[in-house]
């Protein structure tokens, strides 16, 4: 199903939504009304039913949503409801943290959305490959970013994370938009540019780090 002109500041409070749904049921919570979901989500009432409206009707009127529904109702309007399969390019500092952090999240469970790294690419994996294993307390499979589309193939890749240098990203997007990966977080401090049809988020630390710096100065 297909949703048209949904602000994104929607899409980024249903994630808030289903991760205090997701708590909920593991409370053995079963019913909630837009005011309790609201108060746990830190928004209003209003809000929480707005969002909910542009995908349709949910609630029952005088019992509110059931919990279970509702999730499951959000992980399908988000994409949630299917594992979401991840390369990473550049296994530097950066690259390797984000291994570790989504091995953790996968290992312990917490990371209940279903996206999986299943490969990762570096222009020189032999250098990298005994520094990622001996963080992440196993090996990780590093290919040779030359190996990007049959790899993305074999492997149903649908997003890539771009961890190079910013001299390096737009290269890479390049080769990720060849092998047909259709969504890409781009970390590295560089814009880039793809073709219609592909999606970008970037994700620069020193632009969230102005937008607390200009808050706390005003």
């Amino acid at each position: 199903m297909k949703y048209q002109k949904i602000p994104e500041a929607t899409i980024r409070r249903l994630s808030r939504y289903s991760r205090c749904l997701e708590e909920m049921e593991e409370n053995g919570e079963k019913v909630v009304s837009s005011a309790q979901l609201a108060n746990k989500c830190i928004v209003n009432a209003a809000q929480v039913r707005k969002d909910l409206a542009y995908f349709g009707e949910f609630g029952i009127r005088g019992v509110g949503y059931y919990v279970r529904d509702l999730l499951n109702n959000i992980k399908k309007i988000l994409g949630l409801n299917k594992e979401w399969r991840m390369a990473l390019i550049g296994v530097g500092n950066l690259g390797s943290s984000l291994l570790s952090y989504f091995q953790l999240m996968t290992t312990q469970d917490y990371l209940k959305q279903n996206y999986k790294v299943v490969a990762s690419f570096d222009i020189d994996p032999p250098k990298v490959i005994g520094r990622v294993s001996e963080k992440l307390g196993k090996p990780v499979e590093v290919f040779h970013i030359n190996k990007i589309k049959e790899v993305v193939k074999e492997r149903r890749i649908e997003i890539g994370l771009i961890t190079t240098p910013p001299s390096e990203a737009q290269s890479v997007a390049d080769l990720l938009v060849e092998a047909e990966v259709k969504g890409i977080l781009n970390f590295a401090p560089a814009q880039i540019i793809v073709p219609e049809g592909f999606e970008v988020k970037d994700v620069f630390f020193t632009t969230i780090l102005d937008n607390l710096a200009y808050l706390l100065s005003n």
